[in-house]
């Protein structure tokens, strides 16, 4: 992930260098492990729909692997970019959007669920698409890692229908539920640090 700031700090956005800081090769090995979730996301929905649940869950970790990968070779190699940044959490939510909906399709999940955590991740990909216009990078909170590793392992529990019970619902169900309260959290707490960042601008601009 690039940077702007300590997490939650209001301080104004800076602008990452025009040249990444790795090479050539460094910088598609990141590309490719993002794009490797772009193309594995409508795979693993049509596998769910289809009713090959293992390979459709042996898939989608993979594809969740990718996530800590690019972000931890990005910084290590020093590639980190706005555009990069915003192309990586638009993977993240693609993946996620394609799973619930298969998960949905075949009654895995609850459409309420899904809409909660999807309707969110499209609001918080428009801000950050419209602040990588601007080749700004607002950090992700520790909240926002949470939240994704929580929702992932949701969507992992249910695409393989491990249904413990644990009380009246069973383990998945749990997990999920705890990702939709998460998800909500780690969204207004999005949307506080990203009015921070629009008023910093404006006071600069002034």
């Amino acid at each position: 992930m690039g940077k702007l700031s300590p997490a939650g700090s209001a301080t104004a956005p800076r602008a990452e260098p025009a040249e990444a800081r790795g090479g050539a090769w460094q910088t598609g090995m990141v590309a490719t492990a993002t794009g490797l979730r772009l193309v594995l996301a409508p795979v693993v929905m049509a596998l769910l729909m289809a009713g090959w649940d293992p390979l459709a869950g042996a898939l989608f970790a993979v594809a969740a692997a990718t996530d800590y990968l690019d972000g931890y070779f990005a910084r290590r190699w020093r590639v980190s970019t706005a555009t990069g940044s915003f192309l990586d959490t638009t993977a993240d939510k693609v993946l996620v959007t394609a799973a619930l909906i298969g998960l949905v399709a075949i009654s895995r999940t609850s459409a309420w669920a899904a809409l909660i955590i999807v309707g969110r991740e499209m609001v918080i990909m428009g801000l950050r698409g419209s602040a990588a216009t601007q080749g700004v990078l607002i950090v992700a909170s520790q909240l926002g890692r949470v939240k994704a590793a929580v929702q992932f392992l949701a969507i992992l529990l249910s695409t393989l229908n491990v249904g413990y019970l644990i009380g009246p619902m069973g383990i998945d169900q749990w997990f999920m539920a705890l990702a939709v309260l998460i998800t909500v959290g780690s969204g207004i707490d999005y949307l506080v640090r990203f009015s921070r960042v629009v008023i910093g601008r404006s006071r600069g601009a002034g």
